[in-house]
């Protein structure tokens, strides 16, 4: 995430005790190691964010249930409310005491989804899902009639407020790592190589769950130099990673690869950890597979590891159809007022049509026509081969900062994505997706590598995980990689996020030009 420009007595203190001739630490500095010794960070922060949660998640969920209640008795006719309020107040106290377990049992305050990607939230909404699947059955079984209205309005309230409430958790989480705390801090061991990825990769991603306090790395690999923008304690000692692991305050030890030429070092480490009260995590190779898609089968003397193969047909695919159609049909009808005035401000600004439509091509490299609102002038595809000297694109893509083409309205809309609605209707007739790959140009297509094919394996989306990481700022292969990893990882509950990231970023854009 973000560097740590923290320093104190202790942090010093405690990379002293580091640089004992036994660790052999060869380079130290205190900007992101001062972490260590920062109160509320690793366990305690862990403890206290998760009763934090306990508590939180128990207010929504009464709250909820406490509005559904008072809306569904005014509801009711004066006749029936008095049998009625009985019972729902009844139905009240079995949802709360339902669903508060059920957010147990599905574990979503367990440490390892906390602070980072979309598990948190799937456990989140399955835990309601299946509190209200129950408790609806028993709705039908008792007849309970006047507790339907309940029902309808304690769900999505409730299921709406838990998923604001844990992302609004995740940006007080956000706020404490600026100041160098993290749920966990981590020792990284491995190869230079390796250890360096997994750092980049925390720093980048993980830095709410995960804050490297050091490194354990093959003897011959050092050679001095700090990782990435700031240093970090080093040491070479393979055999004493729990001893340092310890002095450093580690919460868990990350094997990055294994070091060569030492077969079993994973359970000796294991054990080297026992009673230390220190995690051991295994940083796979696995880069471009979800979580989801990994499932440990422990076969006694040889743990597999099973990946799913990515389909591309069946329910999923036929759920999220469903899910495109009433987003997009519900987003045309409630922007319709919008899209009716962006099309009058196009027309006043310039001459020309108000949509502009383009070439794209879509699923299974079939050729669909994608609507957008104009925001050049309409010489734009005739000019372009004179502008070509000045692309900025990344690969493929033609882009350029201060395009003369781009009208005055077109700046605006172009900035804030609203240029891009009328895709909408074309998500409604099937050829394109509210989250998918980008829509690439077939010229674009045909300067594919044989992998990158593979984004044509579902629909193109008017959302994706490009428009989310930075958009035109992205270079071609980071762009590349966003877009495969959707293709074989997504997910409904995945979708949501990045529609949620997506207003976010059209309320406060980076990258677009």
């Amino acid at each position: 995430m973000n560097d740590f420009d923290v320093a104190s007595p202790a942090a010093a203190a405690a990379i002293a005790v580091v640089s004992e001739p036994r660790a052999r630490v060869l380079h130290t500095h205190p900007v992101r190691s001062a972490a260590v010794a920062i109160p509320g960070s690793g366990r305690a922060l862990t403890r206290d964010f998760r009763n934090r949660l306990q508590w939180s998640d128990a207010a929504v969920v009464l709250t909820a249930a406490m509005i559904a209640t008072v809306v569904s008795i005014g509801i009711l006719g004066p006749e029936r409310r008095a049998e009625a309020s009985v019972q729902l107040v009844a139905v009240l106290l079995l949802v709360v005491a339902g669903w508060i377990g059920a957010l147990w049992v599905y574990r979503t305050r367990e440490s390892r989804v906390l602070g980072v990607g979309v598990t948190e939230y799937r456990r989140v909404v399955s835990a309601s899902t299946m509190t209200f699947g129950i408790l609806g059955i028993g709705l039908v079984v008792g007849e309970l009639d006047d507790t339907r209205f309940f029902f309808l309005l304690a769900f999505p309230i409730g299921a709406v407020g838990l998923v604001v409430e844990r992302w609004v958790w995740r940006k007080w989480l956000a706020s404490r790592s600026l100041v160098g705390s993290s749920l966990s801090r981590v020792l990284v061991v491995g190869s230079r190589t390796d250890v360096e990825y997994v750092i980049d990769q925390v720093r980048s991603k993980l830095g709410l769950a995960y804050f490297v306090v050091g490194a354990v790395i093959e003897e011959g690999n050092l050679d001095g130099h700090a990782f990435g923008e700031s240093s970090i304690p080093v040491s070479h000692d393979l055999d004493d990673v729990a001893a340092t692991a310890t002095r450093l305050g580690a919460d868990a030890v990350i094997v990055a690869g294994t070091p060569r030429d030492r077969d079993g070092y994973v359970r000796q480490l294991s054990w080297a950890l026992e009673g230390t009260d220190t995690d051991l995590i295994l940083a796979t190779s696995l880069a471009n597979v979800a979580g989801p898609r990994i499932h440990l089968r422990p076969v006694e003397g040889l743990p597999l590891i099973h990946v799913e193969i990515p389909q591309f047909e069946g329910g999923k695919h036929a759920l999220k159809r469903a899910f495109d159609v009433a987003v997009a049909v519900s987003a045309l009808v409630i922007l319709a007022p919008l899209l009716a005035v962006v099309a009058l401000v196009i027309r006043l600004d310039s001459p020309g049509p108000v949509l502009f439509t383009q070439q794209r091509v879509g699923r299974d490299g079939t050729y669909f026509r994608m609507l957008k609102f104009r925001s050049m002038v309409v010489t734009a595809e005739a000019d372009l081969a004179s502008l070509q000297d000045r692309n900025e694109g990344a690969g493929a893509l033609f882009k350029i900062r201060d395009d003369p083409r781009v009208t005055r309205v077109g700046r605006f809309i172009r900035r804030h994505s609203i240029d891009e609605l009328p895709q909408l209707w074309n998500i409604v007739v099937g050829d394109m997706s509210v989250v998918g790959p980008r829509p690439p140009l077939p010229r674009e297509v045909d300067d594919y590598e044989e992998h990158v094919h593979r984004r044509l394996y579902i629909r193109p989306g008017l959302t994706g995980m490009w428009q989310v990481n930075g958009r035109s700022t992205l270079d071609w292969e980071e762009s590349v990689k966003l877009d495969l990893f959707y293709v074989e990882n997504w997910s409904l509950v995945g979708d949501i996020v990045i529609m949620w990231r997506t207003l976010r970023e059209v309320r406060s854009p980076v990258g677009a030009f």
